[in-house]
């Protein structure tokens, strides 16, 4: 039901609240949660062009959460990369169905409905806490590795 890039923007976003302690490289980024760096990176674009992440370039740049945890939506996630289209018309076109939608049509957007309100009330430190089953996503840190210039992200050490 969810696209990829809808996976992905969601792991990105569940990583940078999960890690708070400065900025991250979209390299750390792609590292840590197991997306290809070109596909974070067009991802993370768009998660900022919503408005859901800030990014900075240079030394100490990197990209950062723009607001708390709790006020993101995994909605908001979801519709930065992803859209999710309701059925506003008939998808076959029948002229004289319109607005006026078929059984059918009718109960597809009736699920899409409760999807979204189901990700709409869902926020991302949700996502941080642990589930019924005492799991939660725990992303690896790019353990002592040197990044090159321009891939810098946190560190750490050994051991």
């Amino acid at each position: 039901m969810f696209s990829s890039t809808a996976e992905y923007a969601l792991r990105a976003i569940v990583y940078l609240a999960t890690n708070t302690s400065g900025r991250w490289s979209s390299h750390a980024i792609a590292g840590a949660t197991k997306v290809p760096p070109k596909y974070i990176s067009k991802i993370l674009s768009d998660l900022v062009a919503a408005q859901l992440v800030t990014s900075r370039r240079g030394p100490h740049g990197g990209f950062v959460l723009t607001r708390e945890p709790e006020r993101i939506s995994v909605l908001d996630v979801v519709n930065a990369v992803d859209p999710i289209c309701r059925i506003e018309t008939c998808p076959l076109g029948i002229a004289t169905h319109g607005r006026n939608l078929c059984r059918l049509h009718r109960k597809l957007d009736d699920t899409i409905a409760m999807v979204q309100e189901a990700l709409r009330s869902s926020s991302i430190t949700e996502m941080t806490e642990p589930s019924r089953a005492g799991n939660k996503c725990l992303f690896p840190t790019i353990r002592g590795e040197k990044l090159p210039p321009g891939k810098r992200g946190r560190t750490v050490a050994k051991g």
